[in-house]
């Protein structure tokens, strides 16, 4: 039997679409940014534009890393995931002059609209629907700095799923090891080499960041800071399955 078929939309580099991958289904993402280093089928797009033209009955073209192609319709999907851009609801969005567009909002409707069961990822800010918390302690994401000293992953996110999934594989495990953050414009930005204290905010060279997340196929600071880890979904993606009656949770 071939694997079930998941829309990866806002996918970016594909944190989230790799952890589905790992869960068993096929992976196809859209994103209106080129991602050269998306692991899997990709279509570049407005998200809105290609889930009207699903829901209107039509196909999109996905572009696998071998270079061929593969045209899909709604029918062909049995999940979608959503990671509307997050910047909105961050932290810091009153800390920039920019104005970030609301894509949250009008993405739900439609996941809702296709009948076909889905998830939603964002930060703890974001207005979703009885979320699940998930930590990057929960599944114990450590590594060690460069110079050996253990680091850990606090990485907070909030999944909205339209179908029942358990609270959380564990709770959250904060302890006084060291944080390593992975996000832009730290203040404490180090590179390969350390050479001071580890303070709040502190950001490990690429490496130490691409290892503590479980990522080893981005490339660039920026494909990395918008990542999740692998873990989160796939986590999920085994209770989707479990809900699609696929497998035991």
């Amino acid at each position: 039997m071939s694997a079930p078929k998941l829309l990866d939309l806002f996918c970016c580099a594909g944190g989230a679409g790799m952890g589905y991958h790992r869960a068993g289904f096929e992976v196809f993402g859209v994103d209106i940014e080129s991602q050269p280093h998306y692991p899997f089928p990709f279509h570049q797009g407005d998200v809105l534009d290609v889930l009207a033209r699903l829901l209107a009955g039509g196909a999109v073209e996905f572009t696998r890393p071998d270079g061929s192609t593969v045209a899909l319709t709604r029918g062909d999907f049995t999940i979608w995931h959503a990671s509307p851009p997050c910047q909105l609801f961050s932290a810091s969005a009153n800390a920039h002059s920019k104005e970030h567009v609301d894509l949250l909002t009008p993405t739900r409707p439609l996941l809702i609209e296709s009948g076909l069961p889905y998830i939603i990822e964002n930060v703890e800010r974001a207005p979703l629907l009885d979320p699940v918390l998930l930590c990057a302690t929960m599944f114990g994401l450590r590594a060690p700095d460069v110079d050996g000293v253990e680091l850990q992953l606090q990485r907070h996110r909030l999944f909205e799923t339209s179908f029942p999934v358990a609270l959380a594989p564990t709770p959250c495990a904060h302890d006084a090891t060291p944080i390593a953050g992975v996000y832009g414009g730290s203040r404490n930005r180090k590179p390969e080499h350390r050479d001071g204290p580890r303070r709040g905010g502190y950001t490990p060279a690429l490496s130490v960041r691409a290892q503590i997340m479980g990522i080893d196929w981005m490339r660039t600071e920026h494909e990395l800071n918008q990542a999740i880890p692998p873990a989160y979904t796939e986590w999920l993606g085994s209770e989707a399955l479990a809900h699609l009656g696929l497998v035991a949770a």
